[in-house]
């Protein structure tokens, strides 16, 4: 089987490749290929790979090119981890809606529209290359907005393009471990969109294990998510929302502790991944230090990871058990075993809504468990969303209809209309601001001329 990386130069493609090296099953990957625009990044995720296949018997062969064509050419499965515009791009994306006194984050609120709007023309054309030249491959999107990117490319791959992402997977393994409940064995009763979602219950052999978790504040006080929202905010809900919902919660006081930060989150990962990587460029090649180095660079973002909400929330470091690696690259192996050899899955996934989803219509693209088997991923059913995640996820959903519509039509209005309508941004004068900073930064948006 055949697997190829976009955005092949990234940093956390070892995460994939050591997940694909751990597979021995029959019908694996035997051979990844790397696409990245920047040769210099390729050579140096390269490297680590070599030293981690280093002694690997029948290890996947890797490959690497900065031809886009090339590397689809062939391929069974396209795992999409592109970033437009760079770290420098998200830093820019934070930095310009703080001096406008809102959120910047790279997924939610005015960044996030940012930079789905330079995103989502690119990964339009990828899809386009790839219904060409590998029709018959299937598409994993983890590019981030994973939700609204993957929502574009199903306009052209329809239910070939499935995303993926590591926060519901995460704080089902959290909730899971503080209940002493094996993950494997649980159902998760998990809804939303990207970075939207509420995990409302956890079944073991027919019980909801959740409101003995949210009846105990000791027990809440042990996952990263009952330290961030509070014990009360979280029976109060009756449920544990993704931990990107802290950026609409407490809004307030995430975009002070934004503001406050000596760098931010963009910013520091500017600076430690071009650290990285101008290490690796520079190093004599020894044996395992492009491995060590990247072990090492790993393990400072993982404990770094959200450090302005918990700043926000006044909860200190990261927990020891929280600095484990989301999983995302097992849910992506998992996904790829269960298509390519049908073996079925319950797996949370950014899929088409059909009808899961009442107040969504059929193409819109939802984060809710499916079943998965030979023929894609398949949502399940799930009870109604309450009222007030009723109105965040439709305005959310609303929001990324008009990137679409600017992204497809090059309408600046329709670009003013995705920041305005955003819950996170409090007035349409705001959002002109906004889009004139962003394009003043982002040569990838001149084209939104209308």
């Amino acid at each position: 089987m055949r697997l190829t990386i976009l955005g092949g130069g990234g940093f956390r493609v070892p995460l994939v490749y050591g997940a694909l090296l751990r597979d021995r099953a029959e019908g694996r990957v035997t051979r990844v290929t790397l696409y990245d625009v920047d040769a210099g990044r390729l050579t140096a995720v390269a490297r680590v790979l070599a030293e981690q296949s280093s002694g690997v018997a029948d290890a996947p062969e890797v490959r690497v090119t900065t031809d886009l064509d090339e590397a689809l050419r062939g391929a069974d499965f396209v795992f999409s981890a592109i970033r437009v515009g760079g770290l420098e791009g998200r830093a820019a994306d934070e930095r310009v809606a703080l001096v406008q006194g809102v959120l910047g984050q790279e997924t939610v609120g005015a960044g996030g529209i940012a930079y789905g709007l330079r995103t989502v023309p690119v990964a339009l054309d990828i899809a386009r290359r790839v219904a060409a030249l590998a029709p018959d491959a299937w598409v994993i999107n983890f590019t981030n907005p994973a939700g609204l990117v993957t929502e574009a490319m199903s306009r052209i791959l329809g239910d070939r393009v499935i995303g993926i992402c590591d926060s519901p997977v995460g704080l089902g393994r959290r909730v899971a471990r503080a209940l002493g409940v094996d993950p494997a064995k649980a159902w998760f009763d998990y809804v939303g969109l990207n970075h939207l979602g509420w995990l409302r219950g956890l079944w073991v052999g027919g019980r909801d294990e959740l409101p003995r978790l949210l009846a105990d504040p000791g027990m809440l006080g042990s996952i990263e998510e009952g330290r961030l929202f509070g014990a009360d905010w979280l029976r109060s809900l009756g449920a544990i929302p993704n931990e990107y919902l802290h950026y609409y919660y407490f809004n307030r006081e995430t975009v002070r502790a934004y503001t406050d930060a000596e760098r931010t989150r963009g910013a520091y990962l500017r600076d430690q991944q071009a650290g990285f990587y101008a290490e690796l460029s520079g190093t004599d090649g020894a044996a395992g230090s492009a491995l060590d180095a990247w072990h090492r660079t790993l393990a400072e973002r993982e404990a770094t990871y959200m450090a302005a909400n918990r700043d926000a929330a006044g909860v200190g470091e990261r927990d020891a058990e929280d600095l484990e690696s989301g999983g995302y690259e097992k849910v992506a192996l998992a996904l790829m075993r269960a298509v390519a050899r049908d073996e079925h899955a319950t797996l949370i996934l950014n899929v088409r809504n059909r009808t899961t989803l009442s107040v969504l219509d059929a193409d819109a693209v939802v984060e809710v468990p499916c079943l998965v088997d030979a023929n894609g991923a398949h949502p399940v059913t799930v009870d109604p969303l309450p009222s007030h995640a009723v109105g965040l996820v439709t305005a959310v959903k609303a929001v990324e209809r008009e990137v679409l519509a600017a992204a497809e039509s090059g309408s600046r209005a329709s670009a003013v209309k995705a920041f305005a309508l955003h819950p996170l941004v409090d007035s349409v004068s705001v959002a002109r601001r906004l889009l004139d900073g962003y394009t003043e930064v982002h040569p990838g948006l001149a084209y939104l001329r209308r």
